[in-house]
């Protein structure tokens, strides 16, 4: 990995001549009170490196009459200066080849010299950078999309089941009441038969009083008839006959009356005054039956399609468990960062320095070094647990810090290093003789 072995600046904004040997693994801290010069350092670290669009908008220390110099010697052995009027850039590789910018942007990474850019973005935006680098963003994204479409429609129909099994729940139901609903026309045409089979027995029951009182009549008559024997012999056997016919038809008559069996109508009449209440308990228990059977296939749905989620789901988990990631305990989930289980704002300033370096690094392996503003934020524990994990990984940080305390590997006071010998304003066109002894900034 590429690192910065040494830094020389004069005249950028309020750094008047400051000589700079980092440490190479670990944290070196700028410090001292403000408007010192401690981010002017920053600022043309950046510059150097990143390019005229880092370019302050007064990079010339205000009262110098010398136009701005810096001169950065990487760990790879290029040599990166800016000097002069327009302050162009010259890089020089070890075999004293020109290079240009497009060589530095290749092992450069922006976030390196700009991390408030990843910082302060939003946790979908660090999210999204995190699965980029790893090479599982979109696939990851279509399944989010699915998971969402997914999570919507079980939602949608985990509401209906529920709306329907509390329509079902509200319901009364008549256990009485018949399976489907009784039809008034119906009922009335069975009472109507009834009553005509009724007017039937009845004209029956009239017939046998009739052919009684013929019966009667024809006794009268053979009585009479019985006098006129030797005249109506004739007559009488004829009148036999039909009498013995007639007794015949009564007997049959009286016979067919004693099994006619009257029906009652008072049920069916109950029934047809009350239809419209037995059509309102049957349509209750109608509706009752589909509200219950409509939630259960709801229900189901919604069961079929937790698991459909819980498996794409997994599918996403296995997805950032097989994937190379910058740093162990970072992940996504719900479409934002996490380390060791925490979103960004929960995360201590440590940790958050921790994931933003590891996600530099895998974005441009080669760069082995950022830059960091304001680490007064940063309680001393942090720091160091921060400076600790630089060490171990063999990244390098430099970072400025409100402070003049033992943490800080230099102090800046007025544009100079403190303690370092002052180099006077005589550059020109050259650049300036080294002083007899280098400062090198102590380990953290």
């Amino acid at each position: 990995m590429i690192k910065i072995n040494k830094l020389e600046i004069e005249n950028v904004k309020r750094v008047k001549a400051v000589k700079i040997e980092p440490t190479p693994n670990g944290l070196t801290v700028i410090g001292g009170r403000n408007g010192q010069g401690k981010t002017s350092i920053l600022d043309s670290i950046a510059w150097g490196l990143g390019g005229n669009k880092y370019r302050p908008s007064q990079a010339q220390r205000e009262g110098s009459m010398t136009a701005p110099y810096l001169h950065i010697v990487l760990s790879n052995g290029l040599v990166v200066e800016r000097k002069g009027k327009n302050s162009d850039l010259k890089v020089v590789d070890p075999n004293g080849e020109k290079a240009g910018q497009q060589l530095l942007n290749s092992f450069v990474e922006e976030l390196a010299i700009d991390l408030p850019k990843f910082i302060n973005s939003t946790s979908k935006e660090k999210a999204d950078t995190l699965l980029q680098i790893i090479g599982v963003g979109e696939k990851l994204f279509q399944m989010e999309k699915e998971e969402q479409e997914l999570y919507n429609k079980r939602l949608t129909i985990g509401q209906i089941a529920d709306q329907k099994k509390k329509f079902a729940d509200e319901q009364t139901f008549y256990p009485d009441a018949p399976k489907e609903p009784i039809s008034a026309s119906d009922l009335i045409q069975q009472q109507q038969a009834i009553l005509a089979q009724n007017g039937e027995n009845q004209r029956k029951r009239e017939q046998v009083s009739q052919i009684q009182y013929q019966f009667q009549q024809e006794e009268n008559s053979i009585a009479h008839l019985n006098q006129q024997i030797q005249e109506l012999t004739n007559q009488l056997q004829a009148m036999n006959e039909k009498h013995t016919q007639t007794a015949a038809d009564l007997e049959t008559a009286r016979k067919s009356a004693l099994d006619l069996h009257d029906e009652s109508t008072d049920e069916l009449q109950r029934n047809i005054q009350q239809v419209d209440e037995i059509n309102r308990k049957v349509r209750a228990n109608l509706d009752k039956d589909k509200a219950e059977t409509d939630a259960h296939e709801y229900r189901a749905q919604y069961d079929k399609l937790t698991v459909a989620i819980n498996d794409l789901r997994k599918q996403k988990s296995d997805l950032l468990t097989n994937a190379n990631l910058p740093l162990e305990g970072l992940g996504v989930a719900d479409g934002e960062l996490i380390y060791n289980g925490q979103k960004w704002d929960n995360m201590s300033g440590s940790d958050q320095l921790k994931v933003s370096t590891a996600i530099v690094r895998k974005l441009k392996p080669n760069c082995g070094f950022i830059i960091l503003d304001k680490l007064e934020q940063m309680d001393l524990e942090s720091l160091r647990e921060f400076g600790q994990w630089l060490e171990d990984e063999g990244l390098q940080a430099i970072a400025t810090r409100v402070s003049t305390g033992e943490e800080c590997s230099i102090i800046i006071e007025d544009g100079y290093v403190d303690g370092q010998p002052i180099i006077p304003e005589v550059r020109a066109t050259a650049p300036i003789a080294p002083p007899t002894t280098t400062w090198k900034a102590g380990e953290f």
